[in-house]
């Protein structure tokens, strides 16, 4: 199998961890700011790519987020009974 460098540490669950934190940080983020385009939300969590995209990934999969397309962006919020719980928009 080949591996691919992203820049991230893989040591015994590290990525994973990482991966759930910043997961946490989106939601939160979402939670306090209500709904941003990925660029805004990135920006606000101040993550790294690949990790933040995998985190919008593992919250989209888990079904806690919405992405919406608005024009050439795409606008991420809180989905459903999550954003009504947070006040999000």
């Amino acid at each position: 199998m080949r591996s691919i460098d992203f820049g991230v540490a893989i040591e015994g669950g590290a990525v994973q961890r990482e991966i759930g934190t910043t997961a946490g940080l989106i939601w939160n983020a979402l939670n306090t700011k209500g709904e941003l385009s990925l660029a805004q939300l990135k920006t606000a969590v101040g993550c790294k790519t690949p990790v933040f995209d995998w985190a919008v990934g593992w919250l989209t999969r888990e079904d806690k987020i919405v992405i919406l397309r608005e024009g050439r962006t795409f606008r991420v919020g809180l989905k459903g009974a999550e954003a009504k719980a947070a006040g999000a928009k």
